[in-house]
């Protein structure tokens, strides 16, 4: 004789048992972590974990599951429409859930709370913002003279020097010897063509380096004393010269300057987070994992969904299994959320973004 229930729930129940064995290990093992590094990031100033957004999509999820339950019973009773209905609000409030957990990704990204992308440390966060103002610098560069920037710097460096005397004279040149290339190549053929069009390309690239430098030359004065500014600041972070307080100091002032202000708004010293990128990577990992599950829920209700008013008790069992997963996913989320939000940033202040 066999089990009282029949094998699409079995194998159902058989599939959770794999999934809290999967569930289980990242818990236990964030657990672990937790108590047993001394430091962890706990602030939710610093983690940016938003508790109100953790909380609204406990209470979504709660919500969805309540309604699988409706649906069930609705299935049970031959009331299709009614399944149908509540069935639709299950999948709308499973895209609520995703949308809020979206939203609280781009705050994670904002403030580059991401696994290996953390400075830990006061030499970690130092560097990290020295980074941040040579790829500024070269940002704008390339936003004036195009082409390669570590080429372009030498150019510029020295055109400066000279006072663009030397680019106007090099342009006037590059123009002869372009007019001359491009009359040579519209007569030649074969090889020799060839060889002409790529010295076509590489004077006109110069010609565009140079036409820019002449452009330019107000705006190039000050990515002169930026970079100046930022090679200073470079040399003096690598002869271990500067302390945070320091380099917080030096970024206020370059930040100061009206020319250099908005190249380098986007520029900051980040906060050391001790532990901080173990902490990201186990979010993210438990997050994504439970999210993936989520999207998985959403796809076996689409399959009901898709069906409309054809919807009959064929799906009673379909639907009774995708509310038995869909139980699982919220019963997850409930040790998920206390457990990222609420007992490490206990008693540690309102939540960030």
């Amino acid at each position: 004789m066999g089990l009282p229930i029949s094998n699409s729930k079995l194998g159902m129940w058989l599939f959770l048992g794999t999934e809290i064995m999967f569930f289980t290990a990242f818990i236990g093992t964030y657990i672990v972590l937790y108590f047993g590094s001394p430091g962890w990031p706990t602030d939710t100033h610093v983690t940016h974990i938003n508790v109100f957004a953790g909380a609204t999509n406990t209470f979504v999820l709660i919500l969805s599951s309540y309604m699988v339950v409706v649906a069930h019973e609705a299935m049970a009773q031959r009331k299709f429409d009614k399944a149908y209905k509540a069935l639709t609000l299950t999948f709308a409030l499973a895209c609520l859930f995703l949308g809020i957990k979206a939203y609280e990704y781009y705050g994670k990204f904002e403030y580059n709370i991401l696994p290996g992308r953390i400075a830990e440390t006061d030499s970690q966060a130092i560097d990290m913002a020295v980074k941040e103002v040579d790829a500024s610098v070269n940002s704008w560069l390339n936003q004036l003279v195009p082409g390669d920037s570590r080429a372009d710097r030498i150019h510029v460096k020295r055109a400066a020097a000279r006072g663009y005397q030397s680019a106007e004279s090099d342009l006037a040149a590059v123009d002869s010897q372009l007019t001359e290339v491009k009359t040579q190549a519209a007569a030649a053929s074969g090889a020799q063509r060839t060889a002409l069009r790529d010295r076509q390309t590489e004077l006109e690239r110069q010609q565009s380096l140079y036409s820019a430098l002449i452009a330019n030359k107000a705006e190039l004065a000050n990515w002169v004393a930026l970079d100046d500014a930022a090679t200073k600041f470079r040399d003096d972070v690598s002869a271990n010269r500067l302390t945070m307080a320091q380099t917080a100091d030096r970024l206020k002032e370059l930040q100061a300057n009206a020319a250099f202000a908005p190249h380098l708004a986007g520029v900051h010293l980040p906060h050391p987070i001790p532990y901080g990128n173990l902490f990201a990577s186990m979010y993210f990992l438990m997050t994504g994992f439970h999210a993936v599950h989520v999207i998985v829920g959403m796809i076996l209700f689409a399959f009901v969904l898709t069906q409309g008013s054809r919807l009959n008790e064929k799906w009673t069992d379909w639907v009774e299994n995708s509310g038995l997963y869909w139980h699982f996913v919220d019963l997850v989320w409930i040790f998920l959320f206390p457990l990222l939000y609420i007992i490490p940033g206990f008693d540690r202040g309102t939540p960030g973004h």
